[in-house]
Parts: C-alpha cells; sequence; structure tokens
C-alpha cells in the first residue's frame, strides 16, 4: 500500500494544526496511522518512509515523535530538506506497507 505524503490537517475540521513542529508531526503520524488503519494495517506493516521537512533543523524533534509510532524492525526513511510543502506546513511523510498476510 502507498501512501500519500500527509501533512498536519486535522480531519475532523480540515484546518492545520497549529503549533510547533511536535505538535505537527503527531498529527501528521495520526493521520498516516488512520490510513494504515482504513486498510487494516498498523505501522508494523511499514516498510519505507519519506520525511519531508522545510527545515531540517527540526529533524530531532520531528524523530522524537516519529520513534513514538514505530518498534524493531523500523522502515527504512529517507529524510530530505525541501524549499516548502503544501500549505505552508513544516512537515510531510509518505509511506509504503506491506500486508505480508498477503498470498
Amino acid at each position: 500500500m502507498f501512501l500519500s505524503g500527509q501533512i498536519p490537517i486535522d480531519p475532523a475540521t480540515g484546518a492545520l494544526v497549529d503549533g510547533d513542529i511536535s505538535l505537527q508531526a503527531r498529527r501528521v503520524m495520526d493521520n498516516l496511522a488512520a490510513v494504515l488503519e482504513s486498510a487494516g494495517l498498523g505501522f508494523a506493516h511499514v516498510v519505507r518512509t519519506t520525511v519531508y521537512l522545510t527545515d531540517l533543523a527540526n529533524f530531532a524533534a520531528v524523530n522524537q515523535v516519529y520513534a513514538t509510532y514505530f518498534s524493531e524492525p523500523f522502515p527504512a526513511r529517507a529524510t530530505v530538506q525541501v524549499s516548502a510543502l503544501p500549505r505552508g506546513v513544516g512537515v510531510e511523510i509518505d509511506a509504503v506497507a506491506v500486508d505480508d498476510s498477503s498470498p
């Protein structure tokens, strides 16, 4: 399953999450969790992610939040700095998940 990049939009309101990069990262991860759950999957099924940041100085804060959603074996990850993201957010994350119960 290929999960499109998620940004910190509250699905209940459609509004961007206000706050620091940690709050934005948590909303992004919760959005990814919801997409995974809708397919009957979870973070244990994620094999790869890409983290897009508008400022690599935020890497440690985003990584701290990101780490709370995964356990070993951790998925492969790339983190890149980009000049801009949709709606002016500071973080976007996409993912690839594999349903290992499929034939």
